[in-house]
């Protein structure tokens, strides 16, 4: 059994944003550390060195020093020319993403990204056709697969649980702030279509891998999206014009007939349990799931409602599902994710969510806005690397 610690340099771009903050750098990559590194099967134990780099030095430097780590660079060509940096770690905005990931591919770098991997189809295709030629390991982040409660989602569909699936329900948002009386929780940038902004292309790359993996492939889309909110403001408070959707409704048909409604929506109050959720509805039972918690419902324990609009309602419906339990340590769905994809690097473990998914993502994303724009349903043809 081999023996040792495995140092892997990991440049990481974009962590002075919130997402690239919180979930990537101080809850995977500083809590991998904390554990004292990855331990493998084989006995090694990979430990991720981070090279911080950024556009603003103050900011970086300031990170850095917070974390005690030394190594950090407002050159990203500095980054990808040192040879001790195996990955690159992308968290930018969407439309630095494509010539970022360009340069490290070329430079020889492993490629570990966040989601949308592209503004469009062709560009996302070029990424994963250009990094299968450069013969290097390439990851996507998709971080709602690996959440307890899509955990335990997948549980129940992989037992049988809900007979033949007959349906899928979503629902996912909340209210933005415009940014006049109140800030906004969320960069202007979304809202801006020429910045690569809009629910579209940020949400149907995560409910076509949710889907694929947890259900059943996509196999058409229709959708309608709206921009509601016209005039926002931006972080320094000046009033700026609203150009991308801040809104989109969408049928997707899946493998087998399944039919899933999604919602998508920073323009909705949430009156539900989580800001996400997910309802499966099948002939031998129901169930659902947030972020962290899952509700089943099977058809032994299925009460029987009557319709009487004459009378108050009787029934306490939300008390009538079974908590789905954790069976298991759930942990942080990034972390876990890049465990997965630092033992894929280093000892070739297994690993599914690469740019090709990345591609499909945006792919789903594109018919979308086809879709909208045309007023039809529009089929999802298949994508991967020996058809696309």
């Amino acid at each position: 059994m081999a023996h040792g610690r495995e140092t892997v340099g990991i440049a990481m771009n974009g962590v002075t944003g919130r997402m690239g903050y919180r979930q990537h750098l101080l809850r995977s990559i500083l809590a991998v550390r904390e554990q004292g590194g990855l331990a493998l099967p084989d006995g090694r134990t990979v430990w991720p060195e981070p090279v911080l780099v950024g556009r603003d030095a103050e900011k970086i430097s300031a990170l850095a020093a917070r974390h005690g780590l030394e190594r950090w660079t407002t050159s990203l060509d500095e980054a990808l020319a040192d040879p001790s940096v195996a990955v690159y770690f992308d968290a930018q905005v969407t439309p630095a993403r494509v010539p970022a990931l360009t340069k490290a591919i070329e430079a020889g770098k492993h490629i570990y990204t966040e989601k949308p991997t592209a503004e469009t189809l062709e560009e996302a295709i070029g990424l994963a056709r250009l990094a299968d030629a450069a013969g290097i390991k390439h990851g996507v982040v998709q971080d709602k697969l690996f959440l307890p409660g899509l955990l335990k989602l997948k549980r129940l569909v992989d037992s049988g649980f809900f007979g033949r699936i007959l349906s899928v329900r979503g629902e996912f948002g909340y209210w933005v702030f415009e940014g006049d009386w109140q800030p906004a929780q969320r960069p202007s940038w979304n809202y801006r279509a020429e910045d690569g902004g809009g629910i579209i292309l940020d949400m149907f790359p995560h409910w076509r891998y949710v889907l694929d993996h947890v259900i059943a492939p996509v196999r058409s889309v229709y959708a309608e999206a709206r921009t509601d909110i016209p005039t926002r403001w931006d972080e320094q408070g000046r009033e700026y014009r609203a150009t991308a959707d801040d809104a989109a409704y969408a049928i997707f048909e899946l493998e087998g007939g399944v039919v899933a409604s999604l919602n998508s929506s920073w323009t909705t109050r949430v009156n539900r349990e989580e800001l996400v959720e997910f309802q499966i509805d099948g002939t031998h039972g129901s169930a659902v799931a947030g972020l962290r918690t899952c509700k089943a419902q099977h058809r032994t324990a299925t009460p029987k409602p009557v319709w009487n609009p004459d009378i108050p309602a009787t029934e306490d419906f939300l008390a009538q599902w079974q908590e789905v339990p954790d069976n298991a340590v759930l942990d942080n769905g990034f972390k876990v994710q890049w465990e997965m994809f630092l033992a894929h690097l280093v000892a070739d473990g297994p690993y599914h969510h690469d740019l090709w998914a990345g591609a499909r993502g945006v792919q789903l994303a594109e018919l979308g806005v086809q879709s909208w724009r045309e007023g039809r349903k529009i089929a999802v043809p298949e994508l991967g690397p020996a058809r696309a």
